[in-house]
């Protein structure tokens, strides 16, 4: 499997946090499916120096590009916007 980092940073309009906690449940349920075919490996968000959600981390695995494409089409928090650029970067967890 190939290892992906998704490193993504909100929308940072007067309403991106409300909008972001509207569509977390759709998110995380999301993020379910996800571990339970295996693709998920670890998310949090990311946090400014109040402790407010920014964005998001995520390490997830798929057999090829092309479906991790398939997941990036249909990701909440790209669909919603609630991501306002994001980056996908080949990764490798070590195994310690």
């Amino acid at each position: 499997m190939n290892q992906y980092l998704i490193y993504a940073f909100d929308s940072t309009d007067e309403g991106a946090l409300e909008r972001r906690m509207k569509v977390r449940p759709l998110h995380f349920e999301m993020a379910g499916k996800l571990k339970a075919e295996g693709h998920f490996i670890l998310g949090g968000s990311i946090l400014n120096e109040a402790g407010t959600m920014i964005g998001s981390t995520m390490i997830v695995q798929f057999e090829n590009e092309q479906q991790l494409q398939s997941w990036l089409e249909v990701e909440p928090y790209i669909i919603h916007k609630i991501w306002e650029r994001f980056e996908v970067r080949p990764f490798k967890v070590a195994n310690v």
